[in-house]
């Protein structure tokens, strides 16, 4: 089996599993994954594709400014470039973006403090902290209009071969070594997000009720 048909293989499978989480609304979503270094080629999801479905339109290969590397009628998601940054910037060789209710939420709570920690968290230990008083913070950008001005401030936050950053009202994008290492970061984030959010309902609910 060729490199590319390895790679379109697992990217295929990470597609296959986050869809069964509904975790790709209304079309949203793009997930990548490193081809090759030298020159820089990366498979990513085509744009306007509902990822519920597999056919064989699901990704197509782009070079490092992010342009399709053979003819097709297949456009490039609309945030390739910010799979530009990370592959440009770090050595990671996988990286995903998701839109999901959680994460919009957490944004949206913290964005006027550019980002957010999380501390007293077994599943923390998924981003590589195993001290027993580790804590984890996930920056929050704006969500610029301009594609290319939302690229350029992502990168700002893209220092390391894992890692993950939230978009204000947009999603998600993490990324990691591999395509397992990316899954991994993006699921202890969605675990984190959806935890905290149901503790501070439920400590509302309880302020609301020692009130009564």
């Amino acid at each position: 089996m060729s490199l590319l048909n390895q790679r379109l293989r697992e990217l295929a499978a990470v597609k296959r599993e986050l869809a069964e989480r509904d975790w790709f609304p209304g079309t949203s979503g793009n997930l990548a994954i490193k081809v090759k270094t030298e020159p820089l080629s990366f498979l990513v999801t085509s744009s306007g594709k509902d990822k519920r479905i597999e056919t064989n339109e699901d990704f197509l290969l782009v070079d490092q400014n992010g342009a399709a590397l053979e003819e097709t009628k297949l456009k490039p998601s609309a945030e390739t470039l910010l799979h530009v940054e990370i592959y440009n910037r770090t050595t990671a060789g996988c990286s995903l973006h998701v839109h999901t209710v959680d994460n919009n939420v957490i944004s949206e709570l913290y964005g006027d403090d550019g980002g957010v920690t999380f501390k007293g968290q077994e599943i923390i230990k998924a981003f590589g902290l195993w001290e027993e008083d580790a804590e984890w913070h996930i920056p929050i950008i704006e969500n610029a209009a301009h594609i290319p001005a939302l690229a350029a401030d992502f990168g700002k936050y893209v220092n390391g071969n894992s890692g993950a950053v939230l978009i204000r009202n947009h999603g998600i994008t993490v990324w990691g070594k591999d395509a397992f290492e990316a899954k991994k970061v993006l699921e202890a984030c969605e675990f984190l997000f959806s935890y905290h959010l149901k503790v501070l309902s439920l400590k509302q609910a309880k302020s609301l009720t020692l009130r009564a």
